[in-house]
């Protein structure tokens, strides 16, 4: 949930061309240009599913089943961009048998304010790789402090104007506009989505969209609201989901009984959770954990975990220090929870 804030910056990573990046190299700008559809390899989870559509409350593909999408998200991609190359993304797509990549860009805290230009790169960069490989991108505008999103209205309007303008021909492409709206009203962060929405249609009008609800995407319950606001209220777009966050050792019953009281209203893709403290540390409890997986997988709700990368806390999946290296595939290079949550993502492929 809120645990990011007390991350402590890294060095920023060298933003190279993707052209003749090797395995070893981060992946960072894109090349002008797009990686069509029809480069989608061939039987791979983007190729098959192809443009996700809502269907009710639940996400079904292009031929109106429904689908239910696995997959990881990366840390901060100002601080652990090194864990995010060739590699990796290699491992991810063809090991774990993952279907989506979360690309996580923080807004403040060192990242997009800093410097658009690079971080909208990146950004760029990420989505060809995702594309290359038959994974969903999903682009995660990681606003978190301040936790009104209509802070950033401005900024979001500008990035996702881009970023759908590049990338409008994919299939595989998922805006996330708000991740974790926090001390702010439901009525506040419909707003910002019924403003920011309209200029990635303007691109754009099928893609899949995402919303982040309010009390850390949890549809103000760590806030003390009413859960059912979002459904009473929902926001005026087509092909929108709402998000839901959870970290299991700290978000118990209550919250496995919200999420299956709100995905019965509207539809919810959880973008973020762990086994972990809602710090991203501390002990796991594998057993809620399983609790919140076994229902998401009868549900066919979609999900992806934080993080993919090997910062020291127990929630990132990678051993400390993996990132220097190439060798990501199988369970040597991962901690107990990697290894928990490649096995989820693995199973029944």
């Amino acid at each position: 949930m809120a645990w990011q804030k007390s991350v402590v910056a890294l060095a920023a990573a060298v933003v190279l061309p993707l052209t003749g990046v090797m395995a070893g190299s981060s992946v960072a700008a894109a090349p002008e240009g797009d990686v069509s559809a029809s480069a989608l390899p061939l039987g791979s989870s983007a190729a098959v599913n192809g443009q996700l559509k809502v269907c009710g409350v639940k996400l079904c593909n292009q031929a109106g089943q429904q689908v239910q999408l696995r997959g990881m998200s990366t840390h901060g991609i100002q601080w652990f961009s090194q864990c995010i190359k060739t590699a990796s993304l290699d491992a991810l797509a063809t090991d774990w048998k993952a279907d989506v990549l979360r690309i996580s860009m923080y807004i403040q805290e060192g990242g997009y304010e800093t410097n658009p230009r690079k971080f909208t790169d990146m950004v760029h960069g990420y989505i060809e790789e995702a594309t290359k490989r038959g994974m969903y991108a999903l682009v995660d505008w990681h606003q978190l402090s301040p936790g009104d999103p209509n802070h950033n209205t401005a900024r979001a309007k500008t990035f996702f104007k881009e970023i759908a303008q590049r990338h409008k021909n994919k299939t595989n492409i998922i805006y996330d506009i708000a991740n974790e709206p926090n001390g702010v009203s439901w009525s506040r962060v419909k707003s910002y989505a019924e403003a920011v929405i309209p200029t990635i249609r303007a691109e754009d009008p099928d893609s899949l969209i995402l919303v982040g609800t309010h009390g850390w995407s949890t549809f103000g319950l760590s806030d003390g609201k009413d859960i059912n606001e979002v459904s009473r209220n929902k926001v005026n777009a087509s092909n929108l989901m709402y998000t839901f966050h959870f970290y299991a050792k700290s978000h118990r019953d209550s919250y496995l009984n919200a999420l299956k009281t709100v995905s019965s209203q509207v539809p919810v893709f959880v973008t973020e959770f762990g086994s972990q403290e809602a710090s991203g540390d501390g002990p796991n409890d594998f057993t809620m954990a399983n609790k919140f997986i076994t229902f998401m997988n009868q549900a066919k709700i979609s999900w992806t975990n934080w993080n993919f990368s090997d910062d020291h806390r127990t929630g990132a999946v990678f051993k400390g220090g993996t990132c220097s290296g190439n060798s990501f595939a199988g369970e040597g290079p991962l901690k107990d929870a990697g290894k928990w949550v490649r096995n989820h993502i693995r199973a029944n492929r």
